[in-house]
């Protein structure tokens, strides 16, 4: 690249000088940020969804960094040899050079072109492999996890060794999260445990208005829509905790809508299961038999989810397919 001032002298390549600079600075920031950073990176590595959301964050970043540093390189060597200060009060006057260089233009036409095909395809393939966004299939998942089937697994049984899908219904309502294990009875619970190494199907469903069931450390983010069934997969790798957080504004008490769940030991999560069904009997028979989707009624909690039948309604008009008691 050459440029004209009114003299002679041939001016610096600094098309060359910027990429001496460049390239080494971007490998060796690239490589620190892989190896030292990249494994802290969130939502961690908790389940096989937030591993891979780690992963695909690592790669933007990777492709975003050098970007980075090249507009940070070409701002300074500009600064330092193209300021007014350095040059004089006269303004630098371009040749012909300056007007346009098509070798340039290729190169930047061609690069970015390249760039953003290579993210379509890998973030095509991530959403596959990964089962959907945040491991969200909505009621019909395209892409499920082998032996995946929602109405089988709420009536089989699970065992540590059998390496089953483990099928888990997440319950919102203002404003709580509950759990239902159908594999274990149907009992329903306010904790949300979990088994490591084990593929989780999630099924997602709300009792009143729109609620948002996201559990960050899970990777796992599924919308709890009254009337639909939202499943979500994902695979317990380790132990560890995790925060579960409502992500829809539901109303007055949105905020407070959260709590907490653990991935343990296999072995302590059928201990636990067992003795939580077992403790839990006689509230599981009082429960709507295991389902899908609920359809809550204008009676309140008593006349609609929990149908004893033996409460006065509220109303006698509005029903929403829940039973009346009896007369």
């Amino acid at each position: 690249m050459t440029m004209n001032q009114g003299s002679d002298d041939k001016e610096p390549r600094h098309l060359r000088r910027i990429l001496a600079i460049w390239l080494p600075l971007a490998a060796v920031v690239d490589v620190l940020f892989w190896f030292l950073v990249g494994p802290h990176v969130p939502p961690g590595d908790l389940t096989s969804t937030a591993s891979s959301n780690q992963f695909d964050f690592n790669i933007l970043f990777v492709i975003a960094l050098p970007v980075m540093i090249g507009v940070w390189v070409f701002l300074g060597y500009s600064i330092r040899n193209w300021s007014a200060k350095r040059v004089g009060s006269a303004e630098p006057k371009g040749g012909a050079a300056a007007r346009g260089n098509l070798r340039a233009q290729v190169w930047w036409i061609g690069l970015t072109t390249v760039i953003v095909l290579f993210l379509a395809g890998f973030g095509t393939v991530e959403l596959v492999i990964g089962n959907g966004s945040g491991g969200g299939e909505g009621p019909n998942p395209a892409w499920a996890p082998t032996g995946a089937n929602a109405a089988e697994l709420a009536s089989a049984t699970w065992s540590p060794t059998d390496n089953h899908v483990l099928p888990v219904q997440v319950i919102g309502q203002q404003w709580q999260f509950t759990y239902r294990y159908p594999t274990f009875g149907g009992f329903e619970s306010s904790q949300l445990i979990l088994p490591a190494g084990t593929e989780i199907e999630f099924n997602v469903t709300s009792l009143d208005v729109i609620h948002s069931f996201w559990a960050y450390q899970l990777s796992v983010k599924a919308d709890a829509n009254p009337g639909v069934n939202n499943i979500a997969y994902t695979k317990t790798t380790k132990t560890g905790n995790f925060t579960v957080r409502c992500s829809e504004l539901c109303g007055i008490w949105h905020g407070a809508m959260y709590n907490y769940g653990k991935v343990v030991s296999k072995s302590a999560f059928e201990s636990w299961a067992t003795s939580t069904e077992t403790a839990n009997a006689s509230n599981t028979a009082n429960l709507a038999p295991y389902a899908s989707t609920y359809t809550p009624d204008a009676n309140g909690a008593a006349g609609g989810y929990y149908e004893d039948g033996t409460v006065t309604p509220y109303s006698t008009v509005e029903v929403y397919g829940a039973k009346q008691p009896a007369s």
